[in-house]
C-alpha cells in the first residue's frame, strides 16, 4: 500500500491515505469521481502491471450511506454486514439474480449505487455473498464490511 500511495502522490493525488491492505484509499482530486476512477486505473495498470477496475465515492456520497443504513436496526456484527459500492446502476438482471440468492436469515436491500447485506451466520456458505462477489451483477462493484466502511468515512473527514 506504501508504493501505491506514493505512485498516486507523484501523480498529483493530494491527502493521500491508505487503509488497510486491501485497496482502500482516500485522497483529494479536482476531478469528477469518475475521472478519478480512470485515472487511478491507468495508474496501477501503468505502475504495477494490474488491470484492477476503481469505484470512487466522495466524502458526502460516504456520509449518506453510513446515513442510511438501511439494516442498521437488524446488522448488528459490523464484520457481516457489507457495502457493495457500484460504479453505477444495478441491472434488474442483476438484482434478480441477488434477490435468489437470499436466504433466510440474510438480508438485501439495493439502495441507489450501493448494495446493503446482512449475514448474520458469516459468508463461507451465502449464496448471496458468493453472486455479491462475482463479477455477473452487470455493474463494476466492490464490496466492504461495515468497520470499513466507517473508518473511511472518518478518514476521508481528516
Amino acid at each position: 500500500m506504501a508504493k501505491l500511495r506514493e505512485a498516486l502522490e507523484k501523480a498529483g493525488f493530494d491527502d493521500v491515505r491508505t487503509h488497510l491492505q486491501s485497496g482502500n484509499v482516500v485522497l483529494s482530486s479536482k476531478t469528477k469521481p469518475e475521472q478519478t476512477a480512470r485515472a487511478c486505473e491507468r495508474l496501477i495498470k501503468a505502475e504495477f502491471g494490474l488491470e484492477i477496475d476503481v469505484v470512487v465515492r466522495t466524502p458526502a456520497d460516504l456520509a449518506r450511506v453510513v446515513a442510511r443504513n438501511p439494516l442498521g436496526k437488524v446488522a448488528k456484527d459490523p464484520k457481516r454486514h457489507q457495502v457493495s459500492f457500484l460504479a453505477g446502476p444495478l441491472p434488474a438482471a442483476g438484482k434478480r439474480k441477488l434477490e435468489e440468492a437470499v436466504e433466510k436469515p440474510e438480508e438485501l436491500v439495493v439502495s441507489g449505487r450501493e448494495i446493503y447485506a446482512w449475514h448474520p451466520e458469516g459468508v463461507a456458505r451465502s449464496k448471496l455473498w458468493a453472486r455479491l462477489a462475482g463479477r455477473d451483477l452487470g455493474v463494476t462493484a466492490t464490496a466492504r464490511n461495515w468497520t470499513t466502511v466507517t473508518k473511511l468515512l472518518e478518514l476521508a473527514g481528516e
